[in-house]
């Protein structure tokens, strides 16, 4: 056994049986499904527009050191770095954490209903814009830094990050603009059995390129326009083969925890945490760690912590831990963070729903997966499918959200259900334009080419 953070002792790995194991421990009964959403904000001064580092009487490290004092978070640390924040322990609340370069990330708490999911969001959102008025420091919410070069974009003191920065140039070109340039919004959802775990894979699988559509928002390079409407998704094209992806097995008959265990076990690793540090074993295979062969840990057995960890550095657009996580959105504002996590909710957490969202995808081949997931980055709403757009599709996609929704009957203090949350996706659908046109038409038109105005019209 090897000893957490926490001090607690993690299972070694017997046997791929331990593996699929640890994922069929999420299965939970209906009434304790939850939604799970994170989501993150690119940081910047507001007097300058320039990055915020983490050093410094106003940086990311001070900005969290306000977050302590003033609404009692606790400090997550790697050394001497306050690297997240936590609730305290017993009160409810998820974690702030940092992604590689600087973008700020609340994870979530998982909670009962999409109420509890808006209320969350704006009880951060008023706790980081009060601290970050103090500090001078703005939001952003877009899919892709649309101003910054990468060498202009600070780098965050995590040790796992310097092991991914090592690597990524060697397995894909944008490997490093993913992780320092792109934010992005997603929902983790719950599953109830194999079954059910398999259908909602497969349909979130095939539904996740009509998310990036409908989300895209980001259009900008260096105050340039890219020619994408989700550069943020392009890139993750073009970042590693072999953790990212649609999952095509996923559609084949056989499909279940086994199958992905294998996948992920073909998925070269990047590190293995022990004794406070990351040891950095990137290109390695976990099968062979479960012989005892790694090259730098000789001898050393995995434990299902370290399964654990292996199963965050998979990036496909459909994640499965102990939940699903739904990775093809772009970063987006308040109303946006909602209404992500109800059109999945939607989708997949209504019996009906869910029936209804396989009946539109189930005729669909790998081929025409994939050629959606090629085609929506550069033209979202536009993309042709079979004899209609993915603008139809979205319609038609939303629609059946609508109905899951309803059909959930779960009720604010206003007497609204939860369909409230779609009304941002369906006006935008309605017209055909995301938010990455709006922001090419002011950028050609009022903004005079002046990429400065996105910071003054898309701050949170």
């Amino acid at each position: 056994m090897s000893t957490r953070q926490d001090g607690a002792k993690s299972p070694l790995v017997r046997n791929r049986a331990d593996l699929v194991g640890w994922i069929a421990a999420g299965e939970k009964p209906k009434d304790a499904w939850r939604i799970g959403t994170e989501h993150e904000k690119f940081v910047f001064y507001t007097e300058t527009l320039e990055p915020v580092p983490y050093a410094g009487p106003r940086g990311i490290r001070a900005l969290m050191e306000h977050m302590i004092v003033r609404y009692d978070w606790q400090p997550i640390l790697e050394g001497d770095n306050i690297i997240a924040l936590k609730r305290p322990d017993g009160e409810p609340g998820g974690t702030i954490s940092l992604e590689p370069g600087g973008q700020f990330e609340l994870s979530g708490a998982p909670v009962r209903t999409l109420h509890d999911t808006a209320d969350e969001t704006q009880g951060h959102l008023r706790e980081v814009l009060d601290v970050g008025e103090d500090l001078g420091i703005g939001f952003l919410g877009v899919g892709f830094s649309p101003k910054w070069t990468l060498d202009e974009t600070p780098r965050m003191p995590k040790e796992r990050y310097k092991v991914m920065t090592r690597y990524m140039p060697q397995v894909g070109k944008r490997g490093l603009d993913m992780m320092y340039r792109t934010a992005t919004i997603q929902v983790n959802l719950d599953f109830g059995d194999e079954a059910d775990m398999v259908k909602k894979l497969r349909v979130s699988l095939a539904l996740q390129p009509i998310a990036t559509a409908m989300f895209a928002s980001s259009p900008f390079t260096e105050g340039r326009v890219n020619g994408m409407r989700s550069l943020r998704s392009e890139v993750w094209r073009e970042t590693d083969p072999r953790r990212t992806g649609m999952l095509p097995f996923v559609f084949e008959d056989g499909m279940g925890y086994e199958r992905y265990v294998d996948y992920a076990l073909d998925v070269p690793m990047y590190f293995v945490y022990r004794e406070g540090r990351y040891i950095d074993v990137a290109g390695a295979s976990f099968r062979d760690f479960m012989q005892g062969k790694l090259a730098a840990m000789p001898g050393e057995l995995p434990t299902l912590d370290d399964w654990s960890d292996h199963l965050t550095t998979l990036f496909p657009e459909v994640r499965l831990k102990r939940f699903l996580e739904m990775r093809g959105a772009d970063g987006g504002r308040w109303t946006r963070i909602c209404a992500l996590s109800a059109f999945w909710v939607g989708l997949l957490y209504d019996r009906v729903a869910l029936d209804a969202a396989w009946d539109l995808v189930k005729t669909w081949t790998a081929e025409e997966r994939q050629a959606l997931r090629e085609g929506v980055p550069r033209t979202a709403l536009a993309t042709p499918f079979r004899d209609t757009t993915v603008q139809q599709l979205s319609m038609e996609a939303l629609g059946i959200s609508r109905l899951g929704l309803r059909n959930r009957r779960e009720i604010n203090a206003r007497s609204q259900d939860e369909t409230i949350y779609l009304a941002p996706l369906e006006r935008l659908v309605g017209t055909g334009r995301t938010v990455a046109d709006e922001l090419l038409e002011r950028f050609h038109g009022p903004w005079n080419g002046c990429i400065d105005k996105v910071f003054e019209e898309f701050a949170f």
